[in-house]
């Protein structure tokens, strides 16, 4: 069996507008295009995996069973746009504000790749065929340390789409079809 690739998303900036700690449906408001630049990546057979940083729950502002029945809220937003994300994973640490057990460094929590690293072990991933897309430079970093073959960085205010290096900075999430079209990825 050949690994498959994934298209790792972060949440807050990229699924939904970063309300500060969204942890309950009526906060959330999807950002512009999430659902369609997913189906595209599914229907490429790409996997769709959540990887979100969530120190509010370190902080002791939600807790796990908020987080948890808010992804089950948003995972079921997902499914009634005919798209199934394949695996969730998130880091509650962090390593100056976090509460008790949760004061710590993590390699989980981005710009560390632990996330990343763990979703190609539980689904046989091609991590150098895959694809991140986050809103902050530490996605971009965590893709890199992990392996992934192509980054976008998610700016809305930025003016234009621009290779710069390593990654693309892209002020809609249209632009990353366009770009996936331009690479002539199957």
């Amino acid at each position: 069996m050949t690994a498959r690739r994934a298209l790792f998303l972060d949440r807050d900036g990229v699924i939904n507008i970063d309300h500060s700690y969204v942890h309950r449906p009526d906060q959330c408001e999807f950002v512009d295009g999430i659902f369609d630049m997913t189906r595209a990546f599914t229907e490429r057979g790409y996997l769709p995996v959540i990887v979100t940083n969530q120190a509010g729950i370190g902080r002791g502002l939600y807790s796990e069973e908020d987080f948890q029945a808010f992804m089950a809220w948003m995972l079921d937003a997902f499914r009634k746009q005919n798209i199934e994300i394949a695996a969730v994973y998130h880091c509650p640490d962090h390593p100056t504000a976090g509460i008790g057990a949760y004061r710590r460094e993590n390699d989980w929590r981005k710009p560390g790749p632990g996330m990343m690293l763990q979703a190609a072990k539980d689904l046989d991933l091609d991590l150098g065929g895959s694809w991140c897309v986050g809103d902050k430079m530490s996605d971009i970093e965590a893709a890199r340390a992990a392996g992934v073959g192509t980054h976008i960085l998610y700016e809305p205010g930025s003016a234009v789409a621009e290779n710069k290096g390593d990654y693309w900075r892209v002020p809609r999430l249209v632009d990353v079809l366009i770009i996936l079209h331009g690479q002539n990825i199957r």
